[in-house]
């Protein structure tokens, strides 16, 4: 029997979050504090108790609290498992397809997923407002409608060329009762310092994070929450892979390549993690590839190594590939992956050889997003475009080959926000970059 689709029920959304932690081939190296400060004290003001718990824990499964599992539910959760048939038509290979539709979530993104838990642990410590730190907006806007449904007040620090591109992000925020700022800003010292020597900075991640840093370290109501990298948000995201291996197991199928997006590591971590720990107890042979853009390409070209997660240093240093908290990425579409560094977990395992690492041009991933919607109806993120790139490239050598691979990427959000950068490749003034 062919599956096309396939759902779950309610009863399927997992109740524990898959820490690999406890499965490393490798220890995971500790965070540290730069020469002469301490940057791990200041985590426990800004960040909140159970979040701190969770960074740190070797438990294998961490129990998801009852009422954030039914927030996923009402939220969305299980979502989909499409196969990509017509795309496999289109592309003449014997290759199978499969993408996890990450996109059905209200906000558009698998963000939801640890925004919820971020949002309800500070809710149970008494904070009254978080603060964070957006690129294209899909995390600002989670943490924004999560923060609603919590009753707690959210402020969002978006990337400032984002800002510009993607202005219905804002809208949806605001509509989410977040209050949301171009970074970098005049709200904070860092914000400040930055625009006196460069009033045109197009911000970056780094710039955000730390006037998002900034604040939590300033008000003791207030706590920082972050989207990506922090090893608490991998695990949040395992719901997506555990969800992935059940509907695999329906549609009785082994992948021989995964693939998703990476910027900070947070839907590549979610989706694949609970499969590669299969390949590290040494029950797997998949290939698990990570796709980055070129104009920011962090895990092809940058140095493992110490370094900030933020431009300021407020932040410890993380082991992690990095290409330098300093540094600024072209102005690509994909805002959700212009960040300088990696999660220190995908990091080690890309370092230990059980992930893939792959860049890909702006322009070559808008294509492959628009053959891609033409075929299967579904508009991707920029984002997404980049593991959608891949799995078309893994077909077409598949078509060459004669191999009948089983090919399963993470979609992780809807393009429907991003019609400004479509129009720009149409348009044929799209940034080049590399």
């Amino acid at each position: 029997m062919e599956h096309y689709k396939i759902t779950l029920s309610s009863d399927d959304v997992p109740t524990q979050w898959y820490n690999i932690n406890a499965d490393l081939p490798v220890e995971l190296p500790m965070p540290k504090n730069s020469e002469g400060k301490d940057q791990i004290a200041s985590l426990q003001k800004a960040f909140t108790k159970a979040g701190l718990e969770q960074e740190f824990s070797q438990e294998r499964y961490i129990k998801i609290p009852s009422e954030v599992r039914e927030l996923y539910m009402k939220m969305g959760r299980p979502s989909p498992l499409f196969r990509a048939t017509n795309l496999e038509e289109y592309l003449n290979t014997p290759a199978k397809i499969y993408y996890k539709r990450e996109d059905t979530s209200p906000t558009g993104s698998h963000k939801l997923n640890s925004a919820i838990p971020q949002a309800y642990f500070a809710k149970k410590e008494g904070v009254e407002r978080l603060t964070t730190e957006t690129g294209a907006g899909q995390w600002g806007t989670a943490l924004s409608l999560a923060c609603n449904l919590l009753d707690l007040d959210c402020t969002v620090y978006m990337v400032r060329v984002s800002f510009d591109q993607k202005p219905d992000r804002k809208n949806i925020m605001n509509i989410y009762n977040g209050d949301v700022y171009a970074s970098p800003s005049e709200n904070t010292e860092v914000g400040r310092q930055i625009l006196a020597e460069n009033p045109d900075h197009p911000g970056s991640l780094g710039v955000a994070i730390s006037e998002a840093m900034e604040e939590a370290l300033a008000y003791d109501e207030v706590k920082y929450t972050l989207g990506s990298v922090l090893n608490q948000v991998m695990l949040h995201q395992t719901v997506i892979g555990q969800e992935l291996k059940t509907q695999l197991e329906i549609a009785e199928e082994e992948p021989d390549v995964m693939i998703a997006c990476a910027g900070g590591g947070s839907n590549f971590a979610g989706s694949l993690f609970p499969f590669i720990k299969d390949k590290i107890d040494g029950n797997s042979d998949t290939q698990f590839i990570a796709v980055e853009p070129s104009a920011c390409p962090t895990l092809t070209q940058g140095s493992y190594e110490y370094d900030f997660g933020d431009v300021n240093g407020f932040t410890p240093m993380l082991k992690m590939f990095t290409l330098g908290h300093d540094f600024v990425a072209p102005s690509v579409h994909a805002g959700g992956l212009r960040y300088h560094g990696m999660s220190p977990q995908v990091s080690l395992l890309t370092k230990e050889g059980y992930i893939e690492p792959r860049s890909a041009h702006q322009r070559e991933v808008f294509e492959a997003g628009i053959t891609f919607a033409r075929n299967e109806g579904v508009l991707p993120a920029p984002e997404t475009t980049h593991a959608i790139k891949v799995a078309i490239d893994e077909a077409i050598k598949c078509k060459e080959t004669g191999e009948e691979k089983t090919i399963v990427l993470n979609f992780s959000g809807h393009g429907m926000l991003d019609l400004k950068g479509y129009a720009s490749y149409f348009e044929g003034n799209m940034l080049d970059a590399k």
